[in-house]
């Protein structure tokens, strides 16, 4: 499947901001099975420094400053992508034990961004919950293979929590989105994050898009998608990484656009920065994912 993906993103202060400092983490990092073309990113007002570079794990960065004070920002990110299907080989395959899982990655001699020894221990917004390591012991187990353990736990994220946009925010606990069973796919994917790692399983935060298909009879709408967040698991030497939506229950195939991962949300956070003035503003955003074939 091929998709021309295009975010707008408009920040509205409610007065002059001065000495505005942005990261932006919108530009796809390379990923096996996605192609991607023709990346550009406007930015309104035009910055006075542009720098691009990592985010310090999975994640391409894009720093810039503004020397005037500003009362509206837009950011305006495009590219073209190619996703392929996922082999064979990782749909039908088991990969290792879970009790064999954790000393695998961590005598793995890979210390980039990819190393799965990154992604086994606590990080600022997936800290071990005792309450979630007890739910998912339930249906885990050291014998079970880490394909099938991924399905079990995705699938059980799916059946027993329910998608409600209005339930959490971004700065929410997974704790308390556990606990109410409701909450949008940054909840899920770090209660998936947290009770993964309670088992030994390497598990990273992934940013990206989904395509979103319209109501039977309805027609396909401009703007109106969104940003989209799942897990990656490691599942030994031989699979490597492999994308679990607990939102949908599905592995990450042709409708799962990448654009990084980083240990928890606040790694690959599309938008974050510092400026001085007033607190209060306003993000409008529109997304769109339409595909080209």
């Amino acid at each position: 499947m091929r998709y021309a993906v295009s975010h707008a993103t408009t920040l509205e202060y409610a007065a002059p901001v001065q000495l505005a400092q942005f990261n932006v983490r919108l530009r796809p990092a390379s990923w096996p099975g996605q192609q991607v073309s023709d990346y550009a990113l406007a930015l309104d007002p035009g910055p006075a420094q542009v720098t691009d570079g990592d985010g310090g794990y999975y994640v391409n960065e894009t720093r810039f400053s503004l020397r005037e004070p500003i009362s509206r920002l837009r950011i305006d990110s495009r590219f073209v992508v190619e996703r392929e299907a996922l082999p064979f080989y990782v749909t039908a395959a088991s990969g290792p034990v879970l009790s064999d899982l954790r000393e695998r990655a961590m005598r793995l001699p890979d210390l980039s961004a990819l190393g799965p020894a990154s992604y086994i221990f606590a990080s600022p917004l997936a800290a071990p919950e005792r309450d979630i390591a007890l739910w998912s012991s339930g249906f885990l187990s050291d014998a079970m293979p880490v394909m099938e353990a991924g399905r079990a736990l995705m699938t059980a994220i799916h059946d027993q929590f329910a998608y409600d946009s209005g339930a959490t925010a971004a700065d929410t606990p997974p704790i308390e989105a556990f606990h109410a069973r409701h909450g949008v796919c940054q909840d899920f994917s770090h209660i998936m994050i947290i009770a993964a790692r309670a088992h030994g399983i390497p598990a990273a935060y992934v940013s990206g898009y989904l395509r979103t298909l319209p109501p039977p009879g309805q027609a396909r709408l401009v703007g109106v998608d969104a940003m989209h967040a799942w897990v990656n698991l490691w599942c030994g030497e031989e699979l490597g990484w492999v994308g679990f939506d607990p939102t949908n229950a599905i592995l990450a195939d042709t409708d799962h656009v990448f654009i990084g991962m980083g240990r928890d949300y606040s790694d690959v956070a599309p938008l974050d920065g510092t400026f001085r003035g007033s607190s209060q503003q306003t993000m409008l955003f529109s997304v769109d994912v339409a595909p080209l074939d």
